[in-house]
């Protein structure tokens, strides 16, 4: 793992049992300087390559990454607890976003402009070095989301993976050596957030931060980058509704509604954690979405048959619990493993009050509240009564109503009888305290970019 600087070290534990899987270098503030450094030198000459060059070069990574899904896959597993069925998938999904972002790097293209008197024209230059801090949640997918169009821009990326699960980063660093891409083009720097991370967003060669984490780190993030006029895309908390309504398709929308929440142990800034559901059927979808709950397997995640895995870490499980000692009322609760692994079952709560913390807080587990509302201006209004806006789903039979419903709900990513977010072929980002800008999607090259505007005079010199 060349790209990867040694001094201070970390133990990376196995969510499911709690052992030391591997011991990684912890990078310092000199090692974050010596890797700018060498980004800096390798980005001149990535961005001088000819666009069909740079292109073949990451289809080329792509290529290399599928080779190696299983591998990186089951790291995966090790380190975040995620179950082998979407590891596969998040593994996958680098390798889909590689080469999606290749396909963009010869159509990056500047506009000619009509003027008066001459020729005017934009062309779209790369930053020069860019830093992604990648979160723990969803290691490989969320890291690729920023490095693969920033490279396909013509950029160097710092990445800098969460201190609990590096693995797969500086995996993917060496296949990137693999597959031909220079050195110190892609380097990853291992460590904790406090000093690694904020290097990265102090440093003044460093162009661009992308951030994905929670919201209070982001606002820190946000005011020093803004500190020094530095570009910042921010992918932050959610606290998604599934609004349910009385003309939906129940049996669907209840058997569809466990993994919306559940899905990583409920880790997903995505999840639909507030299940908003039109009182007359209200206890109707309860009745069915109990045995969904309760059939959700939740295990050892590299077993084939597991639903849901661990969460990440203690400290993430005693937060969670936190919030059923409030005294809500538990509608539903599955079963979990016990004994070693952080593990925390399947939960459903009913608060009487909206406003419960467990209900507009970020709980970032295995947990959702099930919650009423009256008709459709109820169910916005529930919807909206939140600082975040990130993702969300509608049920629905109502074209109509599944249109005012879509344009009436603050969030950047909206379901209507599906609970998918993330398509890397559209641009995905949040409003309100969710975070600022937008990944994936076919301008997410630009967002890597600078563009400058030249004026040729036609006049003649006489």
């Amino acid at each position: 793992m060349r790209n990867a600087v040694t001094l201070l070290e970390h133990h990376v534990l196995n969510p499911a049992t709690e052992e030391v899987v591997a011991t990684v270098a912890a990078s310092t503030e000199a090692d974050v300087d010596t890797a700018v450094a060498k980004a800096a030198k390798a980005q001149a000459g990535w961005a001088a390559l000819a666009p069909a060059d740079r292109a073949r070069l990451l289809r080329r990574f792509a290529a290399v990454v599928d080779e190696h899904i299983e591998e990186l896959a089951r790291l995966e597993v090790l380190e975040a607890g995620h179950t082998i069925g979407n590891a596969r998938w998040e593994a996958g999904n680098v390798r889909d976003l590689l080469d999606y972002a290749a396909g963009g790097v010869e159509r990056l293209n500047g506009r000619q402009i009509p003027v008066p008197g001459g020729l005017d024209i934009t062309i779209l230059e790369p930053l020069g070095v860019v830093g992604v801090i990648a979160p723990w949640n969803f290691p490989m997918p969320i890291a690729a989301w920023g490095t693969a169009p920033a490279l396909a821009a013509g950029n160097a990326v710092l990445l800098k993976p969460a201190e609990t699960t590096p693995l797969t980063a500086l995996r993917l660093a060496g296949l990137a050596l693999e597959a031909g891409l220079p050195e110190g083009i892609l380097q990853v720097l291992p460590g904790a957030g406090k000093v690694a991370g904020n290097a990265l967003v102090e440093h003044p060669a460093v162009a661009k931060i992308v951030f994905t984490g929670s919201t209070s780190v982001g606002k820190q993030i946000m005011a020093k980058c803004a500190d020094r006029v530095k570009r910042v895309t921010l992918e932050l908390g959610g606290k998604s509704a599934n609004v349910v309504f009385a003309d939906s398709d129940l049996e669907s929308a209840a058997a569809a509604a466990p993994m919306s929440f559940l899905d990583n142990a409920g880790q997903d800034c995505c999840a639909r954690t507030r299940i908003l559901v039109q009182r007359s059927v209200h206890d109707r979808f309860l009745e069915l979405l109990e045995p969904a709950v309760r059939a959700v397997v939740v295990g050892d995640p590299a077993d084939e048959r597991t639903a849901m895995g661990p969460l990440i870490s203690a400290v993430q499980r005693d937060r969670v619990a936190s919030y059923l000692s409030d005294g809500v009322p538990v509608a539903i609760q599955g079963e979990a493993p016990g004994g070693k692994g952080f593990w925390f079952p399947p939960t459903v709560l009913a608060p009487e009050d909206p406003g419960a913390r467990v209900a507009v807080e970020e709980v970032f587990g295995p947990v959702a509240v099930v919650i009423p509302f009256e008709d459709e201006a109820d169910a916005v209004r529930l919807a909206n009564a939140t600082d975040y806006g990130l993702s969300g789903s509608i049920w629905t039979r109502d074209v109509g109503r599944a249109v005012r419903v879509s344009r009436a709900v603050a969030a950047g990513n909206l379901s209507v009888n599906s609970h998918s977010s993330v398509r890397y072929w559209t641009p995905f980002g949040g409003y309100k305290q969710s975070g600022l800008g937008r990944e994936l999607g076919p301008d997410a090259l630009t967002a890597f970019t600078e563009t400058k505007n030249v004026f040729i005079s036609t006049e003649s010199a006489s």
